[in-house]
């Protein structure tokens, strides 16, 4: 009787190992945070200007991008390059440092209604811009966009315009959700004259 006893006391005992195996967490992954990089050196650029934008306060009057285009190439306007068909903007209230606008030279809100000449030049153009980007910020990569139509997105429907914007890995943060402001390395004066620095030469 007592070997048997001892028996079902070890059986048990074997049990009780195989529950305790079962529960047992797994290793949480560590994460370490190099010293020499944290915490990270951040500039700050004000832009009280971009509250009336944000607001919809500015109501330019007839179309912002005619009048650049009337205004030919200048700091005023904008207009950084221009070919017979197509000009390139700079984006006032921009996503990232380098946000241009490639656009048609005639007043047109609808693609299927651009000549031949008009959308290929514009498409070259669109090229060209990339290219320039590339060489003066080296951004990983670029988005390319056409919002066509106010339901599309686009904020002046009647008059195309492609926004041509430089990406970088961690470029977003909570901040352009929350505030509604986008925090940019250089002025727009900065990113014109880099641009028309670069267009000048070709």
């Amino acid at each position: 009787m007592a070997l048997k006893k001892q028996t079902k006391k070890t059986k048990s005992v074997k049990k009780s190992k195989t529950v305790t195996k079962k529960t047992v967490a797994p290793k949480r992954a560590e994460f370490r945070v190099d010293s020499e990089i944290w915490p990270l050196e951040r500039d700050v650029l004000i832009r009280p200007d971009r509250m009336k934008y944000v607001r919809k306060l500015i109501k330019p009057e007839g179309c912002v991008f005619c009048n650049a285009s009337k205004g030919g190439i200048a700091f005023e306007t904008l207009c950084v390059y221009k070919t017979k068909y197509s000009m390139v903007v700079l984006n006032k209230f921009p996503y990232n440092s380098g946000h241009v606008l490639v656009l048609p030279v005639r007043h047109c809100g609808d693609v299927l209604q651009l000549h031949d000449e008009e959308y290929a030049d514009i498409q070259n153009t669109v090229r060209l811009v990339m290219k320039a980007l590339m060489e003066i910020y080296e951004p990983g990569g670029i988005n390319v966009g056409l919002n066509h139509g106010a339901v599309a997105g686009a904020g002046i429907p009647d008059h195309l315009h492609y926004h041509v914007i430089p990406r970088w890995a961690g470029d977003l943060n909570f901040f352009p959700l929350i505030a509604e402001t986008k925090v940019l390395v250089e002025s727009l004066e900065q990113t014109y004259d880099k641009l028309l620095g670069y267009f000048r030469k070709i």
